[in-house]
């Protein structure tokens, strides 16, 4: 496991608002106060993206912080041409240019590119078992739409009604991992 780390996960969707903003910025530089140096991030959700500029925007008075995107085989090419998409939404949320930068690191687990459908909900507990910490954008009452999974443990497909960060979250209080959820009702 690393040494002090922490990793993000949220629904794909999220309303972003300057009291979320604000309250992801207390928790990180927090945590970055306590010796929290490695950041890790996964890919695909808005939430990931506003705790990707968050802690950019902290690495400018924190530069020992390190930014980890964790990423799955088919994600690399997506995550790339979605930058400017990407960047244009939260420069118009945040009310200012914001350009996404490039992560310091990039980590591809093995196991990532032999995954099927379910390769990000692996990809998420092996970001939760390199973590000391976790923040999650996490509102259980959220209905992700009906997806197929496949489930190699048993050898079956099943229909999920679970969203990927509810899974996540489970796995992570599962594993007595420290738990931030910055959800807002």
């Amino acid at each position: 496991m690393f040494a002090e780390s922490c990793c993000f996960i949220g629904h794909r969707d999220i309303e972003i608002t300057p009291e979320l903003t604000q309250k992801v910025t207390v928790i990180v530089e927090g945590l970055i106060k306590e010796g929290v140096t490695r950041f890790i991030f996964g890919s695909r959700s808005e939430f990931n993206d506003l705790c990707h500029e968050v802690v950019t925007r902290l690495k400018e008075k924190y530069p020992q912080i390190v930014r980890i995107k964790y990423s799955t085989k088919s994600e690399a090419p997506v995550y790339e041409s979605e930058r400017e998409e990407l960047e244009e939404s939260l420069s118009k949320v945040l009310h200012e240019e914001v350009h996404l930068a490039a992560h310091e690191e990039i980590y591809k687990p093995e196991i990532m590119f032999s995954s099927g459908k379910a390769s990000y909900i692996e990809r998420n507990e092996i970001m939760i078992d390199n973590s000391d910490c976790c923040v999650f954008y996490y509102d259980e009452d959220y209905k992700p739409k009906q997806k197929i999974v496949s489930d190699k443990s048993v050898g079956k497909t099943l229909t999920s009604l679970n969203s990927g960060t509810a899974l996540a979250f489970a796995y992570a209080v599962c594993k007595k991992k420290r738990v931030f959820n910055v959800f807002i009702k």
